[in-house]
């Protein structure tokens, strides 16, 4: 305990801000020598460290390499919103200076796009991504359930074999597409990918099989047991799971939601909001002041609007 916390103290002594805006040409160190390039800053950037980056549209390479995602570091904190001047956190304001990270790449249209617009790999709760609009990535690849280029076309959360807990805020994932988890895949093989969302909206992304915004997967004896709080799930469109879809195989999925919102998503087989592929033995959803309009198929029959002072656990949309 002792050496963790020296270890902090050490790293939040050095920890530094790394200035980006987009078409500048600098290294990073002030505003009026920004970085011009975000990979370019996640390279430079060390634990602790946090990354400010001006409005406009980033992309994860220059070149037609689908395979090149922005890969966040584990301690690193982005954030997006700000203008160029500001001298703190406070001072920017996400939904007037738009921030877009995007998977257009090579020609126009989503058929080349990169497969996966955000990567992170056993990374801690101290990773911070915040106030960013994640768009148009398309990990439409072939391969087994659970392969990267094939699931999480906005952000691809891996925490196989070890443990990967981002923290999310104030984020947009919107028009992304995958085979599963258009939006976002947690993969837990063997390990745990469960990230913290807040205060971020899942808007018409769409999965090809399963989930249509979000596929959590708690594989091989593994665990994925996201938490969202104020999250919003609109016209999200997959086969199982028009919004969600949470599975396990011999592990644990359980997914946390407090107010947030599921409006007209659409699964075209079940599951219009949630799916639990492995059922009540392995997935569960806990549901803390919540809503669920219009979804496809109509799941009212196992929840719709739920308004409680106490946290009850349900398993909804089961096979």
């Amino acid at each position: 305990m002792l050496i963790a916390l020296f270890m902090a103290m050490v790293f939040s002594i050095h920890a530094e801000i790394i200035y980006v805006i987009q078409g500048s040409n600098g290294d990073g160190t002030t505003w009026e020598n920004a970085f011009g390039n975000l990979n370019d800053a996640i390279q430079k950037a060390n634990f602790g460290d946090q990354i400010w980056v001006t409005k406009g549209t980033y992309v994860p390479t220059t070149t037609n390499d689908r395979k090149i995602s922005f890969q966040i570091k584990d301690g690193i904190e982005v954030y997006g919103g700000f203008i160029g001047s500001e001298t703190a956190l406070t001072e920017r304001k996400t939904s007037e200076n738009l921030t877009i990270l995007s998977g257009e790449i090579g020609k126009p249209g989503i058929a080349d796009n990169s497969y996966n617009v955000i990567f992170t790999k056993n990374v801690s709760p101290s990773t911070i991504v915040d106030g960013f609009i994640i768009i148009s990535g398309n990990a439409n690849d072939g391969g087994a359930e659970g392969q990267k280029h094939r699931s999480g076309g906005a952000w691809f959360n891996d925490g196989s074999y070890g443990s990967s807990k981002p923290t999310i805020s104030n984020c947009i994932f919107k028009k992304n597409y995958g085979r599963d988890g258009a939006a976002m895949y947690n993969l837990g093989t063997a390990g745990e990918a469960s990230p913290t969302l807040t205060n971020c909206i899942f808007e018409e992304n769409q999965a090809g099989i399963d989930g249509g915004a979000m596929y959590n997967n708690g594989k091989d004896g593994g665990i994925s047991n996201p938490t969202l709080k104020n999250c919003s799930f609109i016209r999200n469109v997959g086969t199982y799971g028009g919004a969600i879809c949470n599975a396990s195989d011999n592990g644990a999925c359980n997914l946390y939601l407090e107010n947030c919102s599921f409006i007209e998503n659409n699964a075209l087989l079940r599951g219009g909001a949630v799916f639990d592929m492995n059922g009540q033995n392995s997935c569960y959803l806990e549901l803390l002041d919540c809503v669920f309009e219009g979804n496809y198929p109509d799941n009212r029959s196992k929840v719709t609007t739920h308004k409680s002072s106490l946290l009850d656990k349900y398993s909804i949309n089961r096979p």
